[in-house]
This record gives structure tokens, sequence and C-alpha cells, in this order.
């Protein structure tokens, strides 16, 4: 018997939703085995910007690679003793540069090339990391959110350079470098505030903050969107959802019932949870990305009013669902990995690929084209079926 097994099945899920286009389901895979009672999960997918290797957390603790383009299963890689929070290729002129940051207090860094950890960065300021990002003036710097801390690596000798510690009260959930402004840093925690910091300046809790943003509430995700990358999507861990102009710190739009707004704009089926955002750059369109417990995920448009000319109409929308993903997952869908929008793509999602996973342990592939007939895979490698505690099943990260 080889490292690998692999299953077939012929039958496909029939999509049933009633609004929106419905995307193809052309792959499905197991991603680890587990009991029905207690199975492992998905916690995200990320791919290099080449499109040459998919990356997957999975509640094991450990990460699978698997070509995005095929399917095909390329190894695993295991290390962290705790919970992956993030995970990313975060140079894009390293595609094969993979990076994973763990509740263990650890950053490790995989070359996908070699098939192994080739360097680690340790927190000695903060018992756990809960994401990264790497920019900076010359695109070395390497930052990091912990408890109440951002912490701060030289990304070429992996040397710790700095720890903030007054911005933040509680965990920092996230941190994003500005995609073009690359000395401009955004953080985000759990105490409801998002401070953006100028990195050119020395790095330290006197100088270099810009400004800071009050959500309200606890943040849990956040992205750049906009021409010049100008305003900021930012998801709550109580599904909110709101806009903000990054040059003005002002919030655009504020959609505290996003949920309900967006499950009368579906139809057949209610909205449980936010999943994430996406940005089609060559369309200048947002998409929040939502799903149903039942594991159907929506694509819905999102516009808001210019309000820099009157502070008083801070107005938007969420538009009916305009791409459904349904009959892949069973369960509550945790990450959705796109491949890049490209030039010349018009606005109804045309070329449209992307990966999903979840709380059933698939990974599922779609497509608004016909690719491919759709084909079922369960590939596990045998050194990642593991005997453990059943764990409670947990949609969002535990803050």
């Amino acid at each position: 018997m080889t490292d690998m097994e692999m299953e077939t099945q012929e039958d496909a899920i029939p999509c049933r939703s009633g609004r929106g286009k419905r995307f193809k389901l052309l792959t499905t895979l197991q991603s680890s085995f587990g009991s029905p009672e207690n199975p492992d999960y998905v916690l995200d997918i990320v791919s290099s910007e080449d499109m040459s290797v998919m990356a997957v957390s999975l509640s094991t603790n450990a990460l699978k690679l698997y070509s995005p383009m095929t399917g095909q299963f390329l190894g695993d890689y295991r290390g962290h003793t705790e919970r992956i929070n993030d995970v990313s290729f975060p140079d894009s002129g390293l595609p094969h540069v993979l990076c994973s940051a763990s509740s263990d207090g650890t950053i490790r860094v995989w070359d996908t090339r070699l098939g192994k950890q080739v360097s680690l960065m340790r927190s000695h300021q903060s018992s756990e990391l809960f994401s990264f990002d790497c920019g900076g003036s010359s695109s070395s710097l390497f930052a990091a959110g912990g408890k109440a801390k951002v912490l701060f690596w030289d990304w070429r000798t992996q040397r710790e350079l700095a720890c903030l510690e007054e911005c933040h009260t509680e965990d920092v959930t996230q941190v994003c470098f500005h995609p073009s402004r690359r000395e401009k840093l955004v953080s985000a925690s759990v105490d409801g505030l998002m401070c953006v910091f100028d990195t050119l300046a020395e790095i330290n809790d006197d100088e270099g903050m810009d400004m800071v943003m009050g959500v309200g509430t606890s943040v849990g995700k956040l992205g750049f969107f906009g021409q010049s990358h100008a305003s900021l999507w930012c998801l709550t861990h109580i599904e909110t959802l709101s806009l903000w102009d990054f040059e003005e710190g002002t919030r655009m739009a504020d959609f505290t019932d996003a949920r309900m707004k967006a499950s009368a704009n579906w139809g057949l089926t209610s909205v449980d949870y936010l999943i994430s955002c996406q940005y089609a750059p060559f369309v200048d369109r947002l998409w929040l990305i939502a799903g149903s417990n039942s594991g159907s995920v929506g694509y819905f448009p999102v516009s808001h009013s210019d309000c820099r000319s009157n502070a008083s109409e801070k107005t938007g929308m969420i538009r009916p669902v305009s791409a459904v993903l349904e009959g892949g997952h069973t369960d509550i869908v945790r990450s959705v990995c796109s491949a890049p929008y490209q030039q010349g793509i018009p606005d109804d999602h045309e070329g449209f690929f992307c990966w999903t996973g979840g709380e059933d342990g698939r990974l599922c592939s779609w497509s608004k084209g016909d690719r491919d007939s759709e084909r079922s895979l369960a590939w596990a490698s045998k050194s990642l079926v593991m005997r453990r505690e059943p764990h409670k099943k947990l949609r969002k990260k535990p803050y």
C-alpha cells in the first residue's frame, strides 16, 4: 500500500439554490481522516501567487500541500504543537516559501521545493501568535500579532527587532502591510481597534503610530480594496462588516446586520456566518463571501457611497447574491481561496476558479465554466492519522 490512498466516487450532489449563478463543483478531496463524530477539519487555504502550490492548515496542527490546478497531493508538514492560526506565501517573489504562525509561539518557514522547514522565528514576548505579514520599505520586515503585542523580525536574518506593547490591550488577530505603500502596517485586535503604523521611523511605542480606528467590537479579518488600495474592509467576530477610508481613518459603511441583508438577497438559503471578502481590481468590485451551516457559500457584491463630501451619508448596500457554491460541503465552510481575477474578466465571474474547505474535512474546487466533470478524491497521509481526544468544534478562532 502506498503512502496515500485514493477513493473515487461518481455521484454529485445537485445544486438547489434558486438565485445567483451556480458554479460547477469540479473536485472533492477528503483532507484528513477523523471519526464522523469528531472529524479533522480545514482551518485555512492559501495559494502561491503563481498558483503552483496550495497549502491547507488542519485542526491536527499539520499543513498539507496540493496542486491547486489538479488537486494532486504534494506532501505534508508537521512541526507545530498547537493550533495553526495563520498561513500564507508572504513574498510574491519567493513563491516556494510558505510561512505558518501558531499558538505554540512560533512562525515556521517552509521551502516547498525542498519539502521541509528551513527556519523558525520564536516569540520571546508572546506565548501565542495569531497572524503575520511581510512588508516594509525594503520588503524585509516581518510583523506578527500576539497576545496584546505586535512583534517585528528581520525577514532575512529572523532576528527579532521590536515589540509594541501599548497599541492593543487584547489579542492581535490581524496584521497587514499596505499592498503598495509597504511601509504602512495595519493591526487589528479583539479590543475593537485597528491601528496604522509607519514603519519607516524607529519602531517603538512612542513613535510611528499614524492613527487608530475604533471598530467597536472584536475584529476577525481585514483587507485592502479599491483603486490604489485606498479602503479597508473589516469583518468582526459578531458577523458584522464595515468599510473604512484608509487615508482619513473614517468609516464609509457599517453593516451591523450583514447576515440578515445577505439572507434577504439569497432567496432559499439563510446566511449564518461571514467568511471573508474578495476584491477584483479590474472591475473594481468587492464581494462579501458568506455561508450557511449546511455548507453553501454565496458571493454578495458590496457597494458604498463616496461619503467624503458629506459625512452624514455613510451608506452601503449588500446586493443580491451573484455566485453560489452549493453541493460540495455538508458543514460550515471556514476558508475560500480564489484564483486572482485577471484583466479583462467581466463582472459575471467568467473564468472564476476557487477552492473551499471546512469543518467536514473536505476541500472542494469550483468553476463557472465546464472545465471538467466532477471527481471526488480522498488523499490522506498515513502519518497524519492521529489518535486524539475529541475537540470542541470552533467555527472562529478562540478569541
